[in-house]
């Protein structure tokens, strides 16, 4: 198996980490659903970033305090980790309610929120396409959400909330580029702590021993998430590994059936077909955009040295 991965190009090992990145974020998710079943939200976020935090200092602290303290833009800095915790705690708290496909196919929709936002939020362009892509996007959601009596509406509204505060957090991360990886999940890891500990006295059952065991490896499962998309994105070209993160759907269902013999309803794979189809098309249309970018600049080099 070594050898075969030695032999592999690049491209095909990034998108096969891409893959397993990929079923490890389903896992975590699947995992964090049944523990709060158990567990409250605040002691789920507070176990799950003790155990991640203590694996992920000594690599922060291998230069010393400073790169963890001394950040671009704190206030920025302190907006997304708002975002992030946010975003943390609704998606448990909605799991607990919902399958775990119909929370994923909501989430899926934050690059729909992330393309209607840039405009207002990182002055980025968004020509007619784009837009009737961002609104065939939000058609996909209504028909997600469709009525039904058995849908806890308190339940898909701190969804949407969840989903809204994902798109500021990655829409916030785009202009802290110059922040490493591994300082921005700290200051993710850490609000997540923190609000685990504001919100304990809410809460707190004493776990047993296999379940400690979970709690703790939810924070470890996640972070190897994070670091199998990191390197998946270096390996391999971004329009290669981008699209693969929608087999999240698919891992949802699967584990949603084999763990909590839940089912998605058929308006909500249909509202998930359109939502990927829409975000399909902004993906498309942002790489050809980068392209044309990126070939102005290559002719106007030219010419300059000409």
């Amino acid at each position: 198996m070594p050898r075969l991965l030695a032999d592999m190009s690049p491209a095909r090992l990034g998108v096969l980490v891409m893959l397993l990145g990929m079923f490890l974020f389903s896992l975590n998710d699947a995992m964090g659903k049944w523990l709060v079943s158990t567990y409250t939200v605040g002691q789920v976020l507070l176990l799950r970033s003790a155990v991640a935090l203590v694996i992920l200092l000594p690599f922060l602290l291998r230069g010393g305090p400073r790169p963890i303290f001394s950040v671009e833009r704190p206030r920025l800095q302190a907006a997304r980790v708002v975002f992030s915790t946010v975003e943390v705690f609704c998606f448990y708290w909605a799991v607990y309610f919902l399958p775990l496909a119909d929370v994923m196919t909501y989430w899926l929709a934050a690059p729909i929120y992330v393309a209607a936002l840039s405009p207002f939020l990182l002055r980025e362009k968004v020509g007619p396409i784009r837009w009737a892509a961002i609104g065939l996007g939000f058609v996909g959601v209504l028909v997600a959400l469709a009525p039904s009596g058995e849908i806890n509406g308190l339940a898909i509204l701190v969804s949407l909330i969840g989903t809204l505060a994902f798109a500021l957090m990655v829409i916030t991360g785009r202009t802290l580029r110059g922040t490493p990886d591994t300082v921005l999940v700290f200051f993710q890891i850490a609000g997540a702590l923190v609000a685990g500990i504001v919100l304990i006295p809410f809460g707190w059952v004493t776990p047993t021993m296999p379940d400690l065991f979970l709690l703790g490896m939810l924070g470890v499962v996640a972070m190897l998430a994070h670091i199998c998309v990191n390197r998946a994105v270096k390996l391999a070209d971004a329009a290669a590994v981008a699209p693969l993160q929608y087999t999240l759907l698919p891992w949802a269902i699967i584990l949603g059936y084999i763990f909590f013999d839940d089912l998605p309803r058929p308006m909500t794979l249909l509202g998930a077909a359109i939502i990927i189809a829409s975000s399909f098309i902004i993906y498309l249309r942002e790489q050809r955009t980068r392209r044309a970018a990126r070939a102005a600049t290559s002719t106007s080099g030219t010419g300059e040295t000409l």
